[in-house]
């Protein structure tokens, strides 16, 4: 029997990101950038205001704030003339004059040989004329040209992951596409004599197709961009078909109730020829016998996954996600795990590390991690209501078959609850 992590590594050696692919910017949130974005203007453009206020030559308030006084020993504020405003996106030049002021807004191009900016809580914000209360020194509020950015800089560089602030800057430097690494395309496909689609009513003997709509609401929350392909007859010739038919369009293929008893037999006839594929038994519970392969003229990495859906979901998470994620760029693939205190005893399988649907909570008091296992023990593997209501998996190793109440394990998160 195989141990997770050495299926761990065979899975995700697999990993390809797709060819790069040029999208708009407003498309590339969450993607890994293929190139090194090289600005070619500066960012500012301009001298431009950091805040509201005046704009000014710093020396002609540098007396500001202390005692001037006039021929005749009086103290007298430094005032200063406003001889214009100019507002964010104003073209008209202005030329400011010594012992001059213009008002300014955010973002409005300073005037020529003005080399500051008055915030107005350092003024009496007068209209026509101002007191000022405090100086200012060359740059003061100001947002030279060239501050941020400068013509030849790497805006973004190649192996990033495009987010909020890389979409913002590429934006600021004028760049509206940027090449990328796409989300990985994945198909799912059910087989099973037994499945019918959610649209029709179950006769005897058979059940809803659960598989491709779980898995695929999975994939897309690892990133993928998602095939459904839905319930496929495990006839071999069509099977094959079908199969052939996704490799091509897809950079991973899941085929759920793929193994186990008669129908693993009929996809391994039906797959036979396209490749590596191997069915295993894996150290983990649910989920021990797995299929993966590499199949197709371009190796596309396929998965076979238990019939029964909670298993095939803990697969997935343990198998197919770190691939996606490494696909996407990911430097951390995995989950996050964290250590937390179970408040019920918790039995496992000895010699298979468990993935146990969980309950994560926080105490109050003490701001420890609680968790609370869902589901009963063996043969329970199957109850989906359970992992709908998890929010974490409990990781047990394989040694242990016996955890006691208060015992710390090891707990990757899935979804957060809002």
């Amino acid at each position: 029997m195989r141990s997770v992590e050495d299926q761990q590594i065979k899975v995700t050696a697999a990993a390809v990101a797709p060819r790069p692919v040029r999208v708009a910017i407003s498309e590339a949130q969450g993607l890994l950038c293929a190139e090194d974005v090289i600005t070619e203007r500066p960012l500012p453009g301009f001298d431009q205001a950091a805040i509201d206020g005046y704009a000014v030559r710093s020396v002609d308030v540098s007396a500001a704030g202390s005692d001037i006084r006039d021929e005749e020993g009086e103290l007298v504020d430094l005032t200063l003339p406003v001889v214009g405003e100019v507002v964010a996106g104003s073209r008209q030049p202005i030329r400011l004059q010594p012992r001059q002021t213009v008002r300014v807004d955010t973002g409005a191009p300073l005037p020529t040989l003005a080399d500051a900016v008055l915030p107005l809580d350092f003024t009496d914000g007068g209209r026509a004329r101002i007191k000022v209360y405090e100086p200012v020194r060359s740059g003061d509020y100001v947002r030279r040209i060239g501050d941020d950015v400068q013509p030849g800089d790497v805006a973004v560089r190649a192996g990033t992951i495009i987010g909020p602030a890389q979409v913002g800057l590429l934006a600021a430097v004028g760049q509206d596409k940027v090449l990328v690494h796409p989300r990985p395309r994945l198909s799912v496909i059910s087989v099973g004599g037994e499945l019918v689609d959610i649209d029709r009513t179950p006769g005897p003997g058979q059940v809803y197709d659960v598989n491709s709509y779980a898995l695929a609401a999975a994939a897309r929350d690892a990133g993928a961009d998602v095939n459904r392909v839905g319930i496929v007859s495990a006839d071999p010739r069509r099977l094959r078909d079908v199969v052939e038919g996704q490799l091509v369009r897809s950079e991973v293929v899941v085929i759920a109730g793929a193994v186990g008893g008669w129908a693993s037999e009929q996809v391994r006839e039906a797959l036979e020829g396209l490749g590596e594929l191997e069915i295993a038994r894996v150290a983990m519970h649910p989920g021990s016998v797995q299929g993966f392969g590499r199949l197709g003229r371009d190796e596309v990495p396929t998965f076979l996954l238990p019939s029964n859906p909670v298993g095939a979901l803990v697969v997935f998470e343990v198998m197919v996600r770190p691939l996606i994620r490494i696909a996407l760029g990911r430097r951390h693939p995995m989950r996050r795990i964290i250590r937390a205190r179970t408040i019920t005893p918790i039995n496992s399988m000895i010699g298979r590390k468990g993935f146990l649907r969980a309950q994560l909570m926080r105490d109050e008091s003490t701001g420890d991690y609680l968790v609370q296992p869902l589901g009963g023990g063996a043969g329970s593997s199957h109850l989906l209501a359970t992992m709908a209501e998890a929010n974490s998996l409990i990781i047990i190793d394989s040694e242990d078959t016996e955890v006691r109440t208060g015992d710390e394990v090891q707990v990757a998160f899935l979804s957060q609850r809002g």
